[in-house]
């Protein structure tokens, strides 16, 4: 088991070196500077399109902007602002969250592209049903021979969207909060115990397809966010005194890097490590970049591409600039993250206790498990799409029975083991969806055009 562990380790900190880096964030900022930050420039048209303005009941696709948002928020909007925002702390301190901004920012640049492309260049699965995804859009816009590049992408996927992270954190939140405070002895065969009831609820919903799965998400995770938004309110207004103080630090540290180990670096110094771990931290939280949420957006009922680039925008900033900002303040102004030496959700739920001692944990583990389940019902829509486009839409369901087992491994294995495989996965599943974006970006700058072009008549 310490050799697996290490060797996840290695292929983690392998997958992430400085060429990912410059694809990723460089990448990024070419979309953003392309566009003359046009994007930015309709965030009120994408709330108007989100709250259904522009729906049209014959466009096609499967489900509507509002429910093709929640699902992909469903899949971010879970574990990585609360467990990845805390594991981000732990290790780098309060800088970490500063360069999870500047990651969404960018990220919103790339979301925009690459979910606009998503419709943009829709291909059909083998039982002739529209799909869309970064697999589509490098075969339909790039060309067949690019099709290499496309089953790259989508046999990482098939990794990336298992949701042992979700699991193991579920796992461990239901441990610390209600399963060892009240006297009960946890180890493999509770875990396990909690693994089997997971597999009954998930295969409830991810059997029943992208229509289940939208439907119960859009009811969700509106609910879960605005709750989780009150507890960390009441946290924050608890702590007022400190607020601005770490608000402040947010900002210096990130450039001084005081609380990073000293004894790791990456370009040459210890702030190029703190850089790379807040960008990870918020790849791994928004997914921007990385080609999940397009696998949302593609499904979406519109035959506008701008219109759901915009729509999709709007996803790393609700998720890293506000959630996991709610998340990491919790973290800071309770003082957990310098008194404990809890890691992951075991952080966050301790910055809730000491606030509210009676109920916070409580609380907390509710938003947790809607969260995790939530996400549980998204990352295997992820991947039966791509098991559907590697062997054909007939056997896209034998994915689902796999993902199903791979529950009970998150929930039986080791939170770093966890972290490196999926960080690991996810950055090999940005490098074709990345370079695929960049290169068919002119012809989004095209659409974009138009779109804009029509608004202005209208």
């Amino acid at each position: 088991m310490e050799f697996l562990n290490q060797l996840l380790s290695d292929f983690s900190s392998l997958a992430w070196g400085l060429p990912l880096l410059i694809l990723l964030i460089g990448g990024g900022l070419y979309l953003l500077i392309r566009s003359h930050f046009l994007p930015f420039r309709y965030l009120g048209h994408a709330i108007n399109v989100l709250r259904g303005k522009y729906d049209d009941p014959n466009d096609p696709g499967e489900i509507s902007h509002f429910q093709a948002l929640t699902t992909a928020l469903s899949a971010t909007v879970g574990m990585g602002n609360i467990a990845g925002v805390a594991v981000a702390i732990a290790v780098g301190g309060p800088g970490a969250v500063f360069w999870m901004w500047m990651s969404a920012i960018v990220g919103m640049s790339t979301k925009f592209f690459t979910s606009s492309l998503a419709i943009m260049y829709r291909g059909k699965d083998t039982n002739g049903e529209i799909q869309g995804g970064p697999m589509y859009f490098i075969i339909e816009g790039l060309g067949k021979s690019w099709k290499p590049l496309a089953m790259f992408f989508s046999l990482c996927g098939l990794i990336g969207a298992l949701p042992v992270f979700n699991v193991n954190q579920l796992t461990q939140a239901l441990n610390d909060i209600l399963l060892v405070p009240n006297g009960v002895e946890v180890g493999l065969y509770t875990n396990l115990t909690i693994g089997v009831i997971l597999v009954f609820i998930t295969g409830m919903v991810i059997l029943g397809g992208i229509k289940r799965i939208g439907n119960v998400a859009s009811r969700l995770v509106p609910s879960m966010v605005a709750l989780y938004f009150v507890l960390v309110i009441i946290i924050l207004v608890t702590h007022s005194d400190v607020l601005v103080y770490y608000l402040k630090l947010i900002f210096t540290d990130a450039f001084a890097a005081n609380y990073y180990p000293k004894d790791d670096t990456f370009l040459g110094g210890v702030l190029g490590a703190l850089i790379l771990h807040g960008i990870k931290r918020g790849a791994f939280s928004n997914e921007a970049g990385i080609g999940t949420a397009p696998m949302a957006h593609g499904a979406a009922k519109t035959d506008e591409p701008i219109r759901e680039g915009l729509v999709a925008m709007l996803g790393p900033a609700i998720d890293t600039l506000i959630v996991c900002t709610l998340t990491a303040l919790a973290i800071l102004v309770t003082g957990v993250w310098e008194s404990t030496s809890d890691n992951g959700v075991s952080l966050t739920a301790a910055a809730f206790g000491s606030v509210m001692p009676t109920f916070g944990k409580y609380l907390l583990l509710i938003c947790i498990s809607v969260f995790s389940l939530s996400s549980l019902f998204s990352y295997s829509y992820y991947g039966t799409k791509c098991m559907s486009f590697l062997f054909g839409a007939d056997k896209k369901h034998f994915y689902n029975y796999f993902y199903i087992l791979s529950i009970l491994i998150g929930a039986t294995t080791s939170l770093s083991m966890m972290i490196n495989l999926i960080d690991g996965v996810f950055a090999f599943m940005a490098i074709p969806t990345m370079l695929a974006t960049i290169i068919l970006a002119p012809k989004v700058i095209v659409e974009l055009k138009r779109y804009v072009k029509n608004l202005k008549t209208l």
